[in-house]
Parts: structure tokens; C-alpha cells; sequence
């Protein structure tokens, strides 16, 4: 009977540690890693740039009106407007969107995973919202005009906040439904196995343990469907939202968002006379929708966060 030593026993284990941890050099490995690197950094180069632009844009506009930027009114001259009633719109047009499709997006994802029958119907409504997913965003507008502007005139009193709301809130819907239906599926079935085993109705189980476990993921798509309502143009355009004057702003009359004030005046020819041209007030806007996007995606993250800290338990 051979003895093995503690010195050869250490050895040994030092080459098999080895052995596993050891990282062969192939080829197309690493050929993949430093593609992979290469798009990485071109994108985030070009998101850096963009980002740079814009604010080395802005800058003139911003240090010219001070605060006055956000709560003048919009103007006929670039050193002098403001974006008051582009940013009551498209912060009264974010609300909707949150409490028109969330709600209606996340109990649809929950029927459609946890109540309807997996049968031939199911799946083809499935793969028409997905199919919708993609539909560009002008056709939502049409929508929009046709039915909320023009069907539900009484109630929406026309162009207004409340039906570009609601067409915005329908283009980002299937997004909604599509990304709560994946963090739905990903809730292990040991979970709804566990809650059957105490008792528990479908009900309890869908609100006490499926939905509190898909949460994050339903929050990440909602603020991704978020971000995209807020930047939209062309439905608002087909909506009838203004970018001239507006004497004053509220949710039933004459609208406009900050989208629209980026569109019309980063096509309007700068001047010579004054430091602060509409490419600067154009640039200012853009820099106030981020700030105004970023604001929303961090409710949304510290949500998910306390969501994701409840479900590991700490």
C-alpha cells in the first residue's frame, strides 16, 4: 500500500487547482473578447460624445437664462424662450403613460402567464403584441388622432395632454405587457409549487409571491417604456401639439412637450446678433428631457432595488 505525504498530497492539490483555473489561449476565444471590447467602447465612446455636444451646447443657454430657462414661456427669440410648457407637458404625458399603461400592461402580462389557457388563441395573441412592439410610432399617432382626438373629443376636449397621454400610453403598452410576461416566466415554479403546498388560492400566490418576485424585472421594463414615451415626436405631431406661443398650460387645453420645442427649433437658422442661438436653446432642451428621463429612471431603480432587496431577504 503506497503513502502519500502531506507535501505530495499539496502538491497534488496545487496541480489539479491548477489544472481547472488554468485559461487556455484559443484563438477564436479571444478573437470574440476583443470584438466584443471594440463594440463596447465604440459605443460608449459615441454615447460620450453625443453627450459632450450636448452639453457644450446647451452651456450658452443655460448660463444666459439661469433658471429662467425652465419657467419662461416659448418666444420668437432664442435668447429669451423658455420651456415651461414643454416640460408641464411632457412631465403631465410621463404620469399618464405610469398610470394608464402600467396598470394595464402588468395585469395583462399577469393573466396571460398565470390565468389564460396555453392554447392556440393565447399564442396568437401573444405574437400579434409583439408584432405591435414594433409598429413605428407614427401609426400609433394616427391612432391617436383618430380615436382620442376625434371619437373621445367629449372627454379628452381634443389635442390636448390627456389624449397624447393616452396615444403614448398605447404605443408603449406592449412593451409593458412583453417585458412583465419574461420576469413573470422567470419565477421558478418551486415558489408557486411551495405556496399550492400551504394552501394558498392562485390568487394569493400570484400577489404574495410571483408578483413581489417579478417586480424588478417588470420595473426595468417599465422604465424603459418610459423613456421611450418621453422622446417621441411624431405621434404628438400627428396629435396636433404646438410649437408656437401658448399663452397657458393645462391638461385640457393646447399642448406642447419638450420634444416638440427640439424638433422646431433645431431646424431654425441661428443669428448672428446674439450669443444664444436656437441650436443652444435646442441643445438646453435636450439636456432638461435627460435630466428629466434620468429623474424617472431613478425612482424606478431605487423601486426595483427595494424590490430585489425584500425578495433575497435582506
Amino acid at each position: 500500500m503506497a503513502i502519500v505525504t502531506e507535501s505530495q498530497r499539496s502538491i497534488t492539490r496545487a496541480e489539479v487547482h491548477q489544472t481547472i483555473t488554468r485559461q487556455s489561449k484559443h484563438l477564436p476565444s479571444l478573437a470574440l473578447g476583443v470584438t466584443l471590447l471594440i463594440a463596447v467602447s465604440f459605443t460608449l465612446l459615441t454615447l460620450f460624445a453625443l453627450l459632450a455636444r450636448i452639453v457644450t451646447q446647451a452651456i450658452p443657454a443655460l448660463t444666459e437664462k439661469g433658471s429662467g430657462f425652465l419657467t419662461d414661456t416659448i418666444g420668437s427669440e432664442a435668447s429669451k424662450v423658455g420651456i415651461w410648457p414643454g416640460l408641464f407637458g411632457s412631465f403631465g404625458i410621463g404620469l399618464g403613460v405610469l398610470i394608464i399603461a402600467v396598470p394595464l400592461g402588468v395585469g395583462a402580462a399577469i393573466y396571460l402567464e398565470e390565468y389564460a389557457k396555453q392554447n392556440a388563441l393565447t399564442r396568437f395573441i401573444v405574437v400579434n403584441i409583439r408584432n405591435l412592439a414594433g409598429v413605428p410610432a407614427v401609426i400609433y399617432g394616427v391612432l391617436g388622432l383618430i380615436i382620442f382626438v376625434g371619437w373621445l373629443k367629449p372627454v379628452t376636449n381634443g389635442g390636448t395632454v390627456i389624449a397624447a397621454a393616452l396615444t403614448l400610453a398605447i404605443l408603449v403598452l406592449p412593451v409593458v405587457i412583453i417585458t412583465s410576461m419574461e420576469a413573470i416566466r422567470a419565477v421558478p415554479l418551486g415558489l408557486r409549487d411551495a405556496g399550492y403546498g400551504i394552501g394558498a388560492s392562485r390568487w394569493e400566490v400570484t400577489r404574495d409571491h410571483v408578483i413581489p418576485y417579478a417586480m424588478p424585472g417588470i420595473l426595468t421594463g417599465t422604465v424603459l417604456a418610459l423613456a421611450r414615451a418621453l422622446g417621441e415626436a411624431a405621434p404628438l405631431i400627428m396629435i396636433g401639439a404646438i410649437t408656437g406661443l401658448l399663452p397657458e398650460t393645462s391638461l385640457s387645453g393646447k399642448f406642447t412637450a419638450i420634444p416638440m420645442l427640439i424638433y422646431s427649433w433645431s431646424g431654425r437658422p441661428d443669428s448672428g446678433d446674439s450669443n444664444v442661438g436656437w441650436s443652444n436653446a435646442a441643445a438646453a432642451a435636450g439636456l432638461v428631457l435627460l435630466v428629466l428621463v434620468l429623474a424617472f429612471n431613478i425612482v424606478g431603480i431605487l423601486l426595483r432595488n427595494h424590490f430585489e432587496a425584500k425578495r433575497v431577504g435582506s
